[in-house]
């Protein structure tokens, strides 16, 4: 599978996207390739995701906007295919699937209280962008066991 990564790093983050996550675009790209692999989801042969490495002010504004939270997150995705619809969607090659954005801010301050290194939070926040993109949730006890099984799978085969 060929996956087009558009990778973005806001300029106010660009000092701590050096300092605390030097390897954000190379593990991102190893990161969503494993999660696409292992998902089970059937794809065509090319893919597109934008990821963008943001602060926590934009991603407030997209929670907001998106989500009714006025409030950061960690990281949000938007996905492009309704997997769970009626009708199958048209897997026509490129297939975007849909963005994904992060903040780092956010991501640093909870590796910091959970004592990770912020990369390996990054990581995971990645991994758990990509599963949403391919229509996994938590929403229900059963669908969160199965996204966090994959995430550890994803994050284990790194």
């Amino acid at each position: 599978m060929r996956l087009a990564l558009d990778i973005r790093i806001d300029p106010g983050v660009r000092a701590l996207a050096r300092e605390a996550f030097p390897q954000a675009r190379a593990r991102a790209r190893l990161i969503i390739r494993k999660a696409l692999t292992l998902s089970g989801v059937a794809l065509p042969e090319a893919v597109e995701i934008a990821l963008l490495l943001t602060g926590d002010a934009r991603i407030r504004d997209l929670n907001k906007t998106w989500r009714g939270k006025d409030a950061p997150t960690n990281v949000l995705s938007f996905p492009q295919i309704d997997w769970a619809g009626a009708e199958p969607p048209l897997l026509l090659p490129p297939l975007h699937l849909g963005d994904i954005a992060v903040s780092l801010p956010t991501i640093a301050r909870e590796a910091d209280a959970l004592a990770l290194p912020p990369q390996a939070h990054l990581d995971h926040m990645t991994a758990h962008g990509a599963l949403h993109l391919l229509g996994y949730d938590h929403q229900t006890d059963e669908g969160a066991q199965r996204m966090e099984a994959l995430e550890k799978q994803v994050l284990g085969e790194i």
